[in-house]
């Protein structure tokens, strides 16, 4: 589960070309809130156990204690100044190390992550992290079903053109869609609840991760130069006498557009 800045909120890239994420309200990555009610129906009906995780700054914590109000089991929270700057192979390496450190307690069969976090809207994570954990990968899942019998995983993927059913061998790891259900909103009783369960808060000292390959040291990427988006000075507007249809329609024929 990630911490993002509000969408709603002015957001820019600070001089060291990253997302500002102060000054601002934060929020809970809502692509991810479908994640964690696919584990939780899941967890339902096969009676298993959710843990909710995230990597971040303090804020953070927020993210996973709104998935403890959903009705999670438990939350890790990795906080260590090291992981800032850390592009998507960078936040893999850590989430991968945290996945491992939660299955020397007990097996992780399936991780759940969302399609996209609203903040970089790249993608890149949930495939990055399957290759961290040496996992099969199964993105963009808009169903998703567990056969514990035979220890499976089918999901089915609804693309442009085509739509495809994947399975795979537990452990796997699956990434799904905003159409995959209708996330639960905590109620009271959730809320209260969320109060009582653990929030584990790790280091990468705790998950032997050495500082140089995660956060600005070990990114793959860097910003080297940005720059507001300049205002628009070719703007052309049409006072609608009746003919505005016609008009805007020569004007993207003159310039090829159609």
């Amino acid at each position: 589960m990630k911490f993002v800045p509000d969408i709603q909120s002015d957001r820019q890239l600070g001089p060291d070309g990253r997302v500002v994420r102060d000054g601002g309200d934060g929020t809970l990555n809502e692509l991810d809130e479908n994640a964690v009610e696919a584990a939780l129906a899941l967890a339902e009906e096969h009676d298993g156990h959710v843990v909710v995780l995230t990597v971040g700054p303090d804020d953070a914590v927020d993210a996973v204690r709104k998935g403890l109000q959903m009705g999670a089991d438990e939350a890790v929270h990795v906080l260590d100044d090291a992981v800032a700057g850390s592009d998507a192979i960078g936040t893999a390496t850590v989430l991968a190390a945290a996945v491992r450190h939660l299955g020397a307690d007990a097996p992780v069969d399936l991780v759940l992550t969302g399609m996209a976090g609203l903040d970089g809207l790249t993608s890149l994570l949930p495939a990055a992290l399957a290759e961290a954990l040496d996992l099969p990968a199964l993105p963009l899942a808009s169903t998703l079903a567990v056969d514990p019998a035979v220890g499976t995983v089918t999901v089915t993927r609804r693309l442009d053109h085509a739509t495809e059913t994947l399975s795979a061998d537990l452990p796997v790891l699956v990434s799904v869609t905003d159409g995959l259900n209708e996330p639960r909103y905590p109620n009271f009783k959730g809320i209260m609840a969320a109060r009582k369960k653990p929030v584990t808060t790790l280091t990468l000292a705790d998950l032997g991760v050495d500082p140089g390959t995660v956060g600005a040291a070990g990114a793959r990427t860097e910003v080297l130069e940005a720059a507001a988006r300049p205002p628009r000075e070719d703007r052309v507007l049409l006072t609608d006498t009746g003919d505005a249809g016609t008009r805007l329609a020569a004007w993207l024929v003159e310039r090829k557009l159609v």
